[in-house]
């Protein structure tokens, strides 16, 4: 029955509301309580819910409307009292719940939660205030991180030890293999590394490392939890380390011979430095990191750097010595006066003493600013830089041998993880593409050709001449053979096998012939190829049209002229005539009308590197103002001997560490990517067999067998070039003069007694000497033979092209269509049979006129032209015009591949 409709209750201690209350109470174990006997909130209930009728006793009498009314006033209470008694676990039974005593018929509450351990989400609270955490939990939470982190940081202190600089100073060779596997040479750097004590280093090298690198090591704790910090988002982020900003981080990541890169080591090496600092005393770290600190040139320690730098001791160090071997700490790479251009360009000799004289200067100014110089000694130390001594030869490290393995280490270097100072450490295997009969071979070519045309003690201007050559595989790319110089041993230090600087002329030009087979020309129809035998005037002295029309101009604007190197009237030629006798004009018309743009793409799709290319797209660069290394103009060159395909040079096949292959280096797999089309590549090659069996190359016809090649030689004979190949290899040979005290290039006008040097003359005398032996017992595979590709392009004004090689020519064709037959009398032109093979073979001369026969032998040919062309100020000859015979027929006989023009 409902509370609303329950009868009065009966009197005390009767009726059958007892009788209920007592069966309740029977039921469990105790006697019900009358109600209104223990004074609960359910007993006021029911005693004032019904007291418009009576009153209990102790009961409150109160009156009220009707039942309605009384029924409304139950429910607040109800209401009420189930509020109170919700607790932290959510709604439970109270006296007047389920559970209680007092328990009323039809008034049911939830059974009290258990208390939670975390109270999350927060439980009795709404909204936003329901996931807010309590300051408990906050509180709780950040004395447990702390405490963990504690415990790391215990943890990693005591696993750590205290670095030894006596184990960071052993070292072990590296050695170097040849391509069969048999040894090169051990070279390492043992001998040029001894640890020294505190008092034998001068104090002025101990103020110069603080005032440089941490001006409060004496203060600080040896950590500097920012440079960490840095380097650890620097490593998220993909980055380099970086390296300790205090000197105990940096002595303790010198003698960390682990050289992981990752977040664990940087945290490791921290823990280090903290156990550093705090075990060690603050000299006896200086100590250790002057003694492990890398101060290039293989030398490890201070005593070491003494020794190669100065000569002498480290406790005989000047102040004014300590400045500048401090410096090297920045990096040896580029403070280095001798420099290091074969690790990087940009380290040149005059640019690393620039750089090393600038810190030197500002580390002795730090010095007396900090009161670690007196104004004597510092005004002392200032007055003079004290130039290092240069560089000398390490054990094994003479002859070829000291190339090869530079050559070898610097590939690994950029083809890996290991640094300079961890590989000089030492402990490295090096298997390398050399092949030892190769290497003798050609350095038995130059010493001989040397011996035969170099008098330097007798002709002065036989002084400083050098060589540089390499020998690169077609289709592999694999370095067989350098020549680098003429040692380490005889103060020769610069590879000059793989070093830019030196320009390579007319060698520049295939690529200009490549480009205008690929590309065409301004005046193609539909970028239609340029076939080689498209007519150029090869006059000398000759303005430089532009494609609008209008001419290059000198910054006086008066007409820019370009230079041949003769003013032999050649008249118009063909580009395959051009490339033979090296002539100039035509090709730097012709790049004008290609694009430089696309001259420098070909150049660079053959393997040659853009940074030795000249940013300057000028003219010129059609005759080679760029200076790549002898060993990247051997690979393009492999690209025509491979119909297109180009692969990049390599050295090293292999790098182990103590037997097992290091995981950071990569393994050259030879990829062969087509770099251009095949059948213009082995068009450049049929007209380069032409340039030795008839131009400027014909000293190589000694090899005899079939090869390719082209001269060159630059403007005022500061260089000479050749670069040839045969299927099986490609080999280049430069020759320059090079004054040893600023590394200038020097003219080599009168240089072994003749009034120039070309490419055609020393240069190839070598190259044909070392190709003798490298390829004796090989056979003669010749070349794929090349098809008609492009079509004839004459440049503007050019005489009217000669007949087409599928249409046999008549008897007597004549240049020039004629009004009359009467009006002219040609030349007689011979057959396809007289002259030379139907198509596109070797047997065909175009003769420019003059006195020359076949062979080029007038006063113009077999000459290479200069790289840079001499300018005028006034206009004497304009495009095609020539000076002396003009355009007139010449004596010599016309062909397929000539016009019969002079």
């Amino acid at each position: 029955m409902s509370e609303h409709r329950r009868k009065p209750p009966p009197p005390q201690g009767g009726g059958r509301a007892a009788a209920r209350r007592g069966q309740s109470g029977s039921s469990s174990g105790r006697r019900a309580a009358p109600r209104g006997a223990t004074g609960s909130p359910a007993d006021s209930y029911e005693s004032s819910s019904h007291g418009s009728e009576s009153a209990g006793p102790g009961g409150e009498e109160r009156s009220y409307g009707g039942r309605a009314e009384a029924r409304r006033a139950a429910q607040k209470g109800s209401r009420r009292r189930a509020a109170e008694n919700a607790g932290p676990g959510g709604r439970r039974g109270g006296p007047g719940g389920p559970s209680g005593p007092g328990r009323g018929k039809g008034r049911a509450t939830t059974a009290p939660g258990k208390k939670r351990f975390i109270d999350y989400p927060r439980a009795g609270k709404y909204g936003w205030r329901r996931w807010m955490p309590s300051w408990k939990l906050a509180s709780g939470l950040f004395i447990g991180f702390v405490g963990s982190l504690v415990a790391m940081v215990g943890v990693g202190y005591a696993m750590v030890s205290i670095p030894n600089e006596n184990d960071a100073a052993k070292s072990q060779n590296n050695v170097y293999y040849w391509a069969d596997g048999k040894q090169m040479v051990a070279t390492g750097t043992g001998v040029n590394r001894q640890n020294v004590s505190i008092d034998q280093i001068p104090e002025a090298m101990r103020y110069a490392v603080i005032s440089a690198e941490n001006k409060s090591f004496y203060q600080d704790s040896g950590v500097d939890p920012t440079g960490i910090a840095r380097a650890v988002v620097n490593m998220a982020r993909g980055g380099q380390t970086q390296g300790g900003s205090t000197i105990t981080q940096q002595y303790v990541k010198n003698t960390y011979l682990s050289q992981e890169q990752s977040v664990s080591r940087k945290f490791k090496e921290m823990f280090i430095s903290i156990k550093v600092g705090a075990k060690l005393k603050k000299n006896q770290i200086l100590q250790g990191y002057l003694n492990t600190s890398y101060f290039g040139r293989g030398a490890y320690g201070i005593q070491a750097a003494a020794q190669t730098y100065y000569g002498k001791n480290a406790v005989d160090l000047q102040p004014s010595e300590c400045a500048v071997l401090a410096a090297l700490l920045k990096g040896p790479t580029y403070y280095d006066p001798a420099g290091n251009q074969d690790l990087d360009k940009s380290a040149s000799p005059q640019a690393n003493e620039k750089r090393s004289q600038d810190r030197w200067r500002w580390i002795l100014g730090e010095m007396h600013k900090d009161k670690r110089l007196t104004d004597a000694q510092y005004q002392k130390a200032i007055a003079k830089y004290p130039r290092p001594d240069g560089r000398k030869a390490t054990r094994g490290m003479t002859g070829q041998i000291s190339y090869l393995a530079d050559t070898a280490k610097k590939y690994v270097l950029a083809h890996s993880d290991i640094t300079e100072a961890q590989f000089d450490r030492g402990g490295y295997q090096i298997y390398t593409t050399f092949e030892k009969s190769k290497v003798d071979a050609l350095t038995k070519a130059v010493k001989n050709v040397q011996k035969e045309n170099i008098d330097p003690k007798h002709r002065d201007l036989d002084k400083y001449v050098q060589f540089g050559a390499a020998s690169v595989k077609p289709k592999d790319g694999a370095i067989v053979a350098l020549y680098g110089g003429d040692g380490y041993e005889n103060g020769h230090f610069t590879n000059n096998a793989d070093t830019s600087g030196v320009p390579v002329g007319s060698t520049w030009k295939p690529f200009v012939l490549a480009a205008a087979m690929e590309y065409g020309t301004v005046n193609s129809k539909s970028g239609e190829g340029v076939s080689p035998l498209s007519k150029y005037n090869g006059n000398d002295h000759l303005k430089v049209r532009k494609p609008d029309g209008s001419y290059y101009l000198n910054k006086d604007n008066s007409y820019f002229f370009q230079e041949n190197e003769s003013n032999h009237p050649w008249g118009y030629i063909t580009l395959r005539k051009a490339m033979e006798q090296s002539v100039n004009t035509p090709f730097v018309q012709l790049g004008v009308d290609v694009g430089m743009t696309h001259v420098r793409d070909v150049a660079k799709k053959a393997g040659i590197l853009e940074q030795s290319m000249s940013q300057d797209l000028n003219p010129s660069f059609a005759i080679g103002t760029s200076t790549p290394s002898a060993i990247r103009m051997a690979d393009a060159y492999a690209t025509f001997a491979a119909s297109g395909q180009q692969t990049d040079p390599y050295s090293v096949t292999a790098v182990k560490a103590n037997g097992t292959d290091e995981p950071s280096f990569a393994k050259p797999k030879p990829k062969l990517t087509t770099a251009m089309d095949a059948n213009i590549a082995n068009n450049v090659t049929d007209v380069l067999q032409n340039v030795i069996q008839n131009g400027t190359g014909k000293k190589a016809l000694a090899l005899g067998r079939t090869a390719a090649g082209k001269t060159g030689t630059t403007d005022e004979n500061k260089s000479a070039w050749f670069v040839g190949y045969t299927q099986q290899l490609s080999t280049s040979v430069a020759m320059f003069r090079e004054n040893p005290k600023d590394h200038k290039l020097l003219s080599m006008n009168g240089t072994a007694g003749v009034d120039s040097i070309h490419g055609g003359d020393i240069p190839t005398q070598v190259w044909t000497e070392y190709m003798q032996a490298a390829l004796k017992g090989k056979n003669d595979n010749g070349f794929p033979k090349a098809t008609e590709i492009g079509s004839v392009q004459n440049e503007a004004g050019a005489p009217t092209p000669t007949p087409s090689a599928t249409i046999k020519p008549s008897p007597t064709p004549s240049d020039t269509p004629s009004p009359t037959p009467t009006e002219t009398t040609p030349s007689p032109t011979p057959s396809e049979s007289e002259s030379c093979d139907f198509g596109w073979g070797n047997n065909c001369n175009d003769v420019g006129g003059g006195t020359g026969g076949i062979g080029g032998t007038d006063t113009g040919g077999n000459t290479d032209g200069g790289t840079t062309p001499t300018p005028t100020g006034t206009e004497t000859t304009g495009p095609g015009t020539t000076r002396g015979n003009g355009n007139g027929t010449g004596n010599g006989t016309g062909g397929f591949f000539g016009g019969g023009t002079g």
